[in-house]
Parts: structure tokens; C-alpha cells; sequence
């Protein structure tokens, strides 16, 4: 497998390196060796994690993204550099639905 080099001004789908950038130099190292341990996932995985690029097919698993977002104390959903948009439930079932009086 050929390795790819990502640029650092590269979009990625997280916040995770963001975050991580903002905390002093020694309190990054010591939080690249703790978040893999608290989370159960590999140090090689965390980076993975990290350069995940806008477009790319790879996803973080709900349960890390969670954690990840209560990690850096961040609102559910602001982990994402891009905004999800879709319709209520409510919208769906109502489109399917003959408007009545009409």
C-alpha cells in the first residue's frame, strides 16, 4: 500500500488535530498518549482518526466521535467541520401524505 502524504492546510472532517493544537505543547504530548488508552484504540489509530480529509469515505464509529466531543468539551456535532443538514421526520412522512383540502 502506498503511502499518501497529507498537507497540513489539507480540509479534514475533524476538529481532532484543531483542538488538540490549541492546549500548550505539553499538555499535546500528554494527550496523545492518554486519549488512545482512555478511548481502546491504538496510537497509529488516533492519527488515522486525525487525517481523515473532508472527502474521504472513512468515518470515525458514534462512540469515539462522542467521546472525542466530550474529550475537548465541544457540543454533539462539533467535532464535524461540516455542517449536516437534513429533514425532520415529521417532513418525510408529511410528503408522502395527500394534503388535504386540496
Amino acid at each position: 500500500m502506498k503511502k499518501v502524504k497529507i498537507s497540513d492546510s489539507a480540509v479534514r472532517k475533524y476538529k481532532i488535530n484543531e483542538c488538540l493544537l490549541k492546549r500548550s505543547i505539553d499538555h499535546h504530548r500528554v494527550a496523545i498518549r492518554k486519549i488512545p488508552n482512555y478511548m481502546g484504540i491504538s496510537l497509529n489509530t488516533l492519527h488515522n482518526y486525525r487525517n481523515i480529509l473532508f472527502n474521504d469515505p472513512q468515518d470515525i464509529p458514534h462512540e469515539i466521535v462522542v467521546l472525542f466531543e466530550q474529550l475537548f468539551e465541544l457540543q454533539p456535532g462539533g467535532l464535524l467541520n461540516k455542517p449536516i443538514r437534513g429533514k425532520t421526520l415529521d417532513d418525510l412522512i408529511n410528503s408522502e401524505l395527500p394534503q388535504k383540502g386540496k
